[in-house]
């Protein structure tokens, strides 16, 4: 029932776009950018692969971003996305993509986990996640921090700044920004594992999904993730579009960011001859 209300409320915003202040939908954007930057650069590839290291004030940003994305606290998004990777396309996968495409998408929200979710799950250690400070305070707060970040914040800064109204700002920096947000992470996890090529590994699900990529700004790389999950870049280096990366490269270049692991040209060359589908 939410999430019906929620998507007709982001429906019902589109009609709000032509009598909006033209920079309440710069900054409903700038908002979708920062959510973005909360999942992928923060409780993606921070703290669900640590494929780099952040420094205390990095990690502050990014988990205020997280919880403007208002997708599960970073521990319990880290929890279930490192189960997907261990189980990927098994019952144990919460998201399990083989179940179809509206499972994989927003479906598994609406059921109870597999059993093999969570008995597998409990095999995993998470302590790490736990023994960052910034998890634990956001864990502890995040009811709290959602209402502000994602709902109060987006909404009082066009009134405030520009004499938007309430009204307006709340639809589209809001809930229409929201809406589009988990749609786009979602697809991660439903398109991008049944549409687009293998150059990588042509055994897993996992595809390169360019749709995908520019919508969830550098995500869409997946058979390269699922194949390198431990490269902070989840995608080759080079060109590609994928601004998560060049975000951590600037924090990298500001002293934030050590220790960016990526997986070597020789390694990747000779995984695409050995398991790729030879599309790249």
């Amino acid at each position: 029932v939410l999430m019906g209300l929620l998507h007709l409320g982001a429906v019902y915003a589109l009609s709000l776009v032509p009598r909006a202040h033209i920079l309440t939908l710069l900054w409903a954007y700038f908002c979708f950018l920062l959510t973005a930057l909360g999942v992928t650069a923060g409780a993606h590839r921070l703290w669900s692969h640590r494929s780099y290291k952040a420094k205390l004030p990095l990690r502050i940003f990014l988990a205020a971003a997280n919880s403007m994305a208002f997708q599960n606290d970073i521990y319990e998004w880290s929890r279930d996305h490192r189960v997907h990777h261990k189980y990927s396309e098994t019952d144990a996968d919460p998201h399990n993509a083989r179940r179809g495409f509206f499972f994989s998408h927003i479906g598994w929200l609406f059921v109870r986990k597999h059993r093999d979710v969570i008995e597998k799950g409990r095999k995993l250690d998470f302590t790490d996640l736990l023994d960052d400070p910034v998890v634990r305070f956001q864990r502890k707060y995040y009811k709290s921090s959602v209402v502000l970040m994602c709902f109060v914040i987006p909404t009082v800064v066009p009134w405030y700044l520009w004499g938007e109204s309430l009204w307006n700002a709340y639809f589209l920096a809001s809930i229409l920004r929201y809406t589009i947000s988990l749609n786009v992470t979602w697809l991660v996890n439903s398109a991008a594992h049944m549409y687009g090529n293998r150059p990588y590994d042509k055994n897993i699900n996992p595809r390169q999904n360019t749709l995908v990529t520019l919508g969830a700004i550098g995500e869409g790389f997946h058979n390269y993730h699922h194949t390198f999950p431990f490269d902070y870049s989840a995608s080759e280096l080079g060109l590609k579009f994928n601004p998560t990366t060049w975000f951590i490269d600037f924090m990298f270049w500001l002293g934030l960011v050590t220790d960016r692991k990526q997986a070597p040209k020789e390694m990747i060359q000779a995984r695409k001859e050995r398991t790729g589908d030879g599309s790249a």
